[in-house]
């Protein structure tokens, strides 16, 4: 198995065995102690902090918590030396708090690109830019794209 292959396993099973497979004890097999994880979000500063495998365990928990169906399907993946390029869709219902958000019991479907850093077999550094204003707009919290762009009648 090439390296690319190798690298490209394991960002496989963080999603479907860690993410899908709720299985958390895989986060201390993939991730490094001193993973540090960058979170792109558009008109904002790149927000970058360590993310150890307790850390990652206690973020999955509480988007499970939030939506207890959620589910990634991987898209596409591309992989070139130490790095592994995913497009991925999350779906799930909202039925519980996220992030002081009360429970919206809308069904999202979320839109990301990640880029992971593998090193030794273990994920050492990502970077994550996920749709948030069309997160945002299906729950609710903000207006979709046809009220911000509506003309007022005159």
């Amino acid at each position: 198995m090439s390296r690319e292959q190798e690298n490209k396993s394991v960002v496989r099973r963080f999603i479907e065995e860690l993410w899908n497979g709720r299985n958390l004890s895989v986060a201390h097999e993939i991730f490094a102690t001193e993973c540090v994880t960058h979170q792109l979000s558009s008109g904002s500063e790149i927000s970058t902090a360590p993310r150890d495998p307790a850390t990652l365990k206690n973020h999955v928990k509480d988007w499970l918590y939030a939506f207890p169906d959620l589910h990634f399907e991987i898209e596409q993946t591309i992989a070139a030396g130490d790095r592994v390029v995913s497009q991925l869709v999350m779906r799930g219902t909202h039925k519980n708090a996220w992030s002081g958000i009360p429970a919206t019991h809308k069904h999202v479907s979320i839109r990301m690109v990640t880029i992971h850093r593998i090193e030794g077999g273990r994920i050492v550094e990502d970077w994550v830019m996920v749709e948030s204003l069309g997160f945002f707009q299906q729950l609710g919290l903000v207006p979709s794209m046809n009220e911000l762009f509506q003309k007022p009648s005159s």
